[in-house]
This record gives structure tokens, sequence and C-alpha cells, in this order.
């Protein structure tokens, strides 16, 4: 009877891990939570560089620094991988850093520094699924330039640091007028580096923003996006029953995107961000998805 007993408990154990391994954000304990810089495989690190530069555009973009690739291998929760490349390199990224927008509002939200209202709701998925700059603006003004950047140097995230080229960045309202606040190192306004928004994801999908539930929040917001452009285009056609958790910018000749693809078949998982400074960027990045799912396959 205990044996029976013991073989049911084991049962529901693993039935409820597997359960949790494949929701997001995913269950996992603050200490078995690896720095995502550590986990930078040479293999996959070899591949992905030789992919992209089969390419001759894409490979000059590299050499260039005016375009930057950052990946993250998902498929085995136990054995994340990464790789990138111009990893640290800061760029202007339009739209994108709307993400650090999002969570120093959580953070607010959750320090009760700020009331959660219908209005402040509806203003947040407005910035992230239609990347509407008013809704945008209009959490700034509220959120203030100081909590963000307090949030983005913090010691628990750290998604800018001058001693690693910089990273995540919203330094001026969207739509012109108001004060500014310029990141030191580039002067940029709005900014980001591939790795530093590859990080952001792998926290958010372990949970680690904020907390799981403000996580599990910020997730919500950013699925099921408005705009079915860049590698969403893409995915609409090869992945359609993937869920899908993006944003991306562009500006002039300034293209980014960023997303988290959580397929159904645990082959489909993984995190992708680009930055390219190009008149082709947009074109970039929806080209960009075959030739990286390519590189996952080959390993």
């Amino acid at each position: 009877m205990k044996k029976h007993l013991v073989f049911i408990a084991l049962v529901t154990l693993f039935v409820t891990h597997s359960f949790a391994q494949n929701e997001l954000p995913l269950l996992t304990s603050d200490g078995k939570i690896a720095m995502l810089t550590s986990l930078v495989d040479s293999d996959l690190q070899k591949t992905l560089e030789s992919e992209i530069n089969k390419n001759p555009l894409w490979k000059k973009l590299i050499n260039q620094k005016k375009m930057s690739v950052g990946l993250v291998d998902l498929r085995d929760t136990n054995n994340v991988k990464f790789a990138r490349l111009n990893g640290n390199n800061m760029m202007y990224a339009a739209s994108l850093p709307k993400i650090a927008v999002l969570l120093a509002a959580m953070d607010a939200i959750d320090k009760k520094e700020l009331i959660e209202t219908p209005d402040i709701k509806k203003d947040m998925r407005l910035m992230i699924s239609k990347s509407n700059n008013a809704a945008t603006t209009r959490m700034i003004d509220r959120v203030g330039y100081e909590k963000i950047e307090s949030v983005m140097r913090s010691k628990k995230y750290k998604f800018y640091d001058e001693n690693f080229g910089g990273g995540l960045w919203v330094g001026k309202r969207y739509g012109g007028g108001g004060n500014t606040n310029r990141e030191p190192l580039k002067n940029l306004s709005h900014a980001a580096t591939v790795t530093q928004v590859c990080r952001y994801y792998y926290l958010l999908a372990n949970g680690k923003l904020v907390n799981q539930k403000r996580s599990k929040q910020m997730l919500d917001i950013m699925e099921n996006t408005a705009l079915h452009h860049k590698f969403v285009n893409t995915l609409d056609k090869i992945a359609p029953d993937a869920r899908i958790f993006r944003k991306s910018g562009s500006w002039k000749n300034y293209h980014s995107d960023s997303v988290l693809v959580w397929g159904k078949d645990t082959n489909r998982r993984y995190i992708l961000v680009a930055l390219i400074e190009d008149s082709s960027g947009e074109q970039i990045i929806r080209d960009l998805i075959k030739p990286v799912e390519k590189v996952l396959r080959a390993n």
C-alpha cells in the first residue's frame, strides 16, 4: 500500500513539474537561474556566426557593427544555451526599449508607488501591443525617468551597465517635447543591446521580472501583438500555433525586433533579438527567422 502511494505521489510530482515547465512563466527557484551570459555555448555560437556570415550583406553589417543578433535556446530549460553577435554593441532601438517602461511601471505598481488603474492597464497594453507612442508617453510621465533608470541600473537586473556597453534605456518621451535623460555612453534616447534584451526575456520567461505574478502579467501584455511585421510576419507563416511574445521598433534606418517563441512542440522554443541600422532592416529581420531555426536544429 505504501509503495502504491509513493508511486502515485511520484507520478503526480512528475506530471505537475512537466506541466509547470510547459507553461510560462516557468516555476524556477532563484538558485536554479544561471546568469545568461554564463550560458554562452561554443557550438551554438559558431553555428550562428557561420549561418549569418553566409549572407554578404548581413556579414558586412555585423562587421560594421550596424547589426546585432542574440539567440537563446530554450528547448531544454535545464540546458539553456546563449549565442550573440555584437552582443554588447548598444544601438538606437526606437520603440523596442518600451519594455523598459513596462518593467519600471510593474515595479512601481508592485511597490504601490503607482496605482494600477484601468487606464494604466490599457496604456501598458497599447504601449506594447500597438507600440502606441501617446500611451507610452503617458506611462513615462507617470513613472518618470528617474524610476526607469533606477530599475534598469538596479543590482537586481543590471539591464544598463556602462562596463558592458550600456544596455536598455529610455530617456525621452515618444512623440517629442519635454525634458530628456539620455544615457551617458552614446547620448542615446532609446537604446538597447541584444545581450540585455535577451536577458530581459530570459528572466521574464523564468518569472524573475519583479516576481512570478508580475512576470505573468507582463507576458500577457506582450502576447498577441497587433503588429504582424518583422519576426512575426515569418512566424505567422511557419509557426501559427506558437505563442509569441514580442516588442519591436523602427525609426528611419533603425529597425529592431525581439521575440520569445514558445511552441507547443519543445523543438521551437527560443528568444531572438535583432538590432539593425540599414534601410532594408525590416526585411532582414523577416528573413532571419528561418536561418536561426536552422541553427537551432543543428545544435
